[in-house]
């Protein structure tokens, strides 16, 4: 059976830039277009409404910008897997973006392949950055080294699992539990789960 297309919307308040995307990616038989919006309000609105797998968002967009639509299509659409598209690489927006639940960022003057690849990527699941966005992330300040049960337990709050679930998970107790996520948040910078996440996507932790 014939897989279907990577269903595509993109997001860009140049109709030059939309244009152009939808020309390199509609000469992909497993891409299919199948919306263009012009402002991040517009992004967020169809987004909702077409569901489909990937939107390449512009992170300068008027009205409501990238990294609030991204945020909006994340917590209302979460199936629905954002990459950025940027200017610049090493934009502060860039992080707050994937903070906000996206799952990479490629920069605008990137080949066609690599454009591709990264939306081929993202929408399998995976995370895909380009080599400029990837060294700015590389050169945040260091996070401090997990132990193996931290690890466990990031990997579980990832999973979106409960303190009780962890709990009965790892036959430890709830206090324990607690203990062992402040001991997370504290080593990652974070102030909460999503966070938390966000941060181990944006440094790998999880990719083993």
């Amino acid at each position: 059976m014939k897989p279907s297309p990577i269903r595509i919307l993109i997001a860009d308040d140049h109709s030059v830039v939309r244009s152009g995307l939808v020309a390199i990616l509609g000469r992909k038989k497993d891409f299919q277009v199948v919306g263009e919006a012009k402002d991040g309000d517009a992004a967020v609105a169809m987004a909702k409404a077409l569901r489909p797998d990937v939107v390449v968002m512009d992170l300068m967009m008027p009205r409501t910008d990238g990294v609030e639509a991204t945020r909006q299509v994340s917590e209302a659409a979460p199936g629905v897997k954002v990459l950025i598209l940027t200017s610049y690489a090493a934009s502060a927006d860039v992080a707050r973006a994937i903070d906000a639940g996206a799952r990479g960022a490629i920069v605008k003057d990137a080949d066609n392949e690599e454009l591709v690849n990264a939306i081929t990527e993202v929408a399998s699941g995976g995370t895909a950055f380009s080599g400029e966005i990837r060294n700015a992330i590389e050169a945040e300040p260091a996070v401090k080294e997990l132990t193996e049960k931290q690890m466990e337990i990031l990997k579980s709050i990832t999973r979106g699992l409960s303190n009780p679930d962890m709990a009965k998970q790892f036959g430890i107790s709830l206090n324990a539990v607690k203990q062992h996520i402040r001991a997370v948040f504290t080593k990652l910078g974070a102030e909460n789960r999503t966070e938390a996440v966000a941060i181990a996507m944006r440094r790998q932790l999880l990719k083993a």
